[in-house]
């Protein structure tokens, strides 16, 4: 079965909060990623609100028909607003106010109690509880321990050993190779604990098909490659060239 694709569109957000205006607008960005084909929408609401506004999870929330994932930190100011909006799902993850993106996966086991009750209220309330979690045997057990539905293994060292300059040089390669089996371990130990596996951070349409061949993975969230790829084809093309990409394999 080919995975899913939620297409993350805070970048759209990101140009739109730039000159504080009105475009582009976020809606217009989620129906044509809808229209493309994506299964979902992705956003990620921050406490800083760099992209992302409380207004456009409102919006969202009555447009999109396929599939709304916000992520957010496991706070309550945040817990709060997925109560009250009630996206269909929402991806827990870490915040540094200082990272320019999302640095790493969640630490679930240093921080059980809080995200366990932040699970407890987002199931009490029908939405689909994620967790964003680097591909750790430890992290994942806790993840399931604290009533996750689905784990979602961050990417982000697979990406940079494809994508950057580590990757032509030394063992480059074979550490990417490692990554890869160590992902496609944690895939396979999360789905024996019975959490569905999403996977996403820094995957580009050059190295996405090693990750799609995971049969584990039945999702994937991605935002900035597919949105600096719309720059020159239009979003609509540039999701349909990233969701060909995840059939290949």
């Amino acid at each position: 079965m080919t995975a899913k694709l939620n297409v993350n569109i805070d970048h759209v957000a990101t140009i739109r909060e730039a000159r504080k205006t009105i475009e582009p607008s976020i809606i217009t960005a989620a129906v044509i990623c809808e229209q493309a084909g994506a299964n979902g929408i992705t956003v990620h609401l921050r406490q800083d609100r760099r992209h992302i506004q409380d207004r456009d999870i409102e919006l969202l929330r009555e447009v999109v028909s396929t599939y709304l994932n916000v992520e957010m930190a496991a706070t309550e100011e945040m817990v709060s607003i997925a109560l009250r909006t009630k996206p269909d799902a929402v991806s827990l993850v870490p915040e540094n106010p200082t990272e320019i993106t999302t640095e790493g996966g969640l630490d679930v086991v240093g921080n059980y109690e809080n995200v366990r009750n932040a699970v407890e209220k987002l199931r009490s309330a029908g939405i689909f509880a994620s967790i964003f979690l680097d591909p750790d045997k430890e992290q994942i057990e806790a993840a399931s321990g604290v009533g996750a539905q689905q784990v979602e293994l961050c990417t982000a060292e697979y990406a940079e050993l494809t994508l950057s300059a580590r990757a032509a040089h030394g063992d480059g390669a074979k550490r990417a190779s490692d990554e890869i089996e160590r992902i496609r371990e944690a895939s396979a130990h999360a789905r024996s604990l019975g959490l569905i596996v999403a996977a996403g951070h820094g995957l580009t349409y050059r190295n996405i098909s090693a990750l799609a061949a995971i049969s584990q993975i039945t999702e994937f969230n991605i935002g900035h490659n597919i949105i600096s790829r719309a720059v020159f084809v239009g979003l609509n093309q540039a999701v349909r060239e990233m969701i060909d990409s995840i059939k290949i394999a």
